[in-house]
Parts: C-alpha cells; structure tokens; sequence
C-alpha cells in the first residue's frame, strides 16, 4: 500500500471515531471523581481493562510473532517488532530501579489507596484455567462487558481487528482533565496516590511517544490493501471505544449510588 493509502485509511477509522472519542473526553465521569472513595471506585472497574489489554496485546504477540519451537520467521517482520518492542514496555517496563508490569503497578496503586483488589485477583487466579473458567464473581458489571467485549475482538477478530482495537482503545483516550484531577486530589491526601498517577502518566506518555504511533502502523501494516480487513478493524475499534463508554457509563452509576 502507499503511504498516502495508509494515511487515508488510518484516517478514516480516526474519522469514524471521532464522535466517540469526543463522548469520552466529555463523559461526566471525569469531574464526578472528587474523593478517595470515586478513586477506589473509578480503580476496581478500570483495572479490568487494564489487565484483558494485556490480553489484547499477548494476541497480536502470538499471531505475529513465533513463540513456537523450534523457531520459524514469520511473514510480517514490520509487524512483529513492533509488537515485540510494546510488549516490552508492557510487560516489563521500569518503575523504581525494578522491572514490572502496568498491571502489575497498578494492583500495587490500588493498594496504595486501599481500593479492593479481590475480585481482580480472583479473576487472575482462575485464568490459567482457561478464558471459558475465568470466574466473574464480585466484578462490576460493566468491567465484566468490557472483557467480554475484549476477548470477543481476541477470539473471533483478524490480527487486524484486534491491532485495531489495540490501537485505537489505548489508554489515551483519558482526557487531561482526569490526570488534573487525580494530581489534585494527590497532592491533598500527601501524596496517597502518586503510584496511580506515575501509571496515567507513564502511559499517555508511552502512548503519545511510542506505542501510539507503533500500534497505528501494526494497523496498516496487517490491513495492507484490503479493504475487507479495513473494515473489520474500523468496526472493532468502533466495538472497542463504545465498550470504553460502558464501562464509564457503570463507573459513574456506582458512584453515583454510593
């Protein structure tokens, strides 16, 4: 495909989206979050989609990349090192003179705040059983509908589908009036959440720098001139941010009613 092809149809799926992108940076969750207890909130349903992107992300690896042996090259060389290259970051990144997980920083700034991480961890428990065991018990309703949603783009997507749901249901889709409100509400509680706010900024900035950009050319890379991959993976990008509003949409209900 030619460049201005690429751009075109990167693009257009950016066209389709805008509306939702625009519903999420102005969802009502945002200035609803003003104490502690919206944060725990806001966290124990906003990790599930911080632990099935890993998911996501071990997908693309899987079909990308040969983690098979003995080991063969495969056909997408651009591909898999840009897979490689986030996994890294993803998987592994440094927080404190140790390597970690996002995920696992996370869990760690749930901790920090005193949030709940039984139902998360019970999730995680059950999942070297398989996806068909994983239990769901105590997990939020709409947190429950976003793995569903995610691991539905896992099981039945093209690797173009799920690059796109990747790239497009990254975590920049959180506005900067959230972080403004989270260092707020940091720097009044000294400094109780400064775990969480290391991993939205830690984040936005691998997202804006490095993984955004390397995700949008797996996109192009793997939908290359067809437009029947083009659309599955605008569809799945479309599929991927309206389950992001969703779980927002919950978020905001819980506390609502507490």
């Amino acid at each position: 495909m030619t460049l201005i092809g690429v751009v075109n149809s990167i693009e257009a799926i950016e066209l389709r989206l805008t509306p939702l992108r625009n519903q999420l940076a102005a969802h009502p969750l945002y200035p609803r979050i003003r104490t502690l207890r919206d944060v725990r909130l806001f966290m124990e349903s906003h990790v599930f989609a911080v632990w099935d992107f890993m998911s996501l992300l071990k997908a693309l690896q899987r079909a990308l990349t040969c983690v098979d042996l003995p080991w063969v090259p495969t056909p997408f060389p651009m591909s898999r090192r840009l897979v490689n290259e986030i996994v890294l970051g993803e998987e592994s990144d440094e927080y404190q003179g140790r390597a970690i997980s996002h995920f696992e920083i996370y869990l760690e700034a749930m901790e920090q705040v005193k949030a709940d991480t039984r139902a998360i961890r019970y999730v995680v428990s059950c999942a070297p059983l398989g996806v068909d065991r994983l239990s769901f018990e105590g997990v939020p309703a709409a947190a429950k509908e976003f793995v569903e949603t995610t691991f539905r783009v896992i099981h039945r997507g093209s690797s173009a589908a799920q690059a796109a749901a990747f790239a497009f249901g990254r975590e920049d889709a959180i506005p900067d009036m959230f972080r403004s409100l989270v260092r707020q509400l940091n720097q009044e509680m000294s400094g109780e959440l400064d775990q969480f706010v290391w991993y939205l900024e830690r984040h936005i900035e691998v997202d804006g720098d490095d993984h955004g950009p390397l995700s949008l050319k797996m996109v192009a890379d793997l939908c290359d001139d067809d437009p029947v991959l083009w659309e599955e993976a605008s569809q799945a990008a479309e599929e991927t941010l309206r389950a992001r509003l969703r779980l927002w949409d919950g978020v905001l209900t819980q506390i609502e009613a507490n």
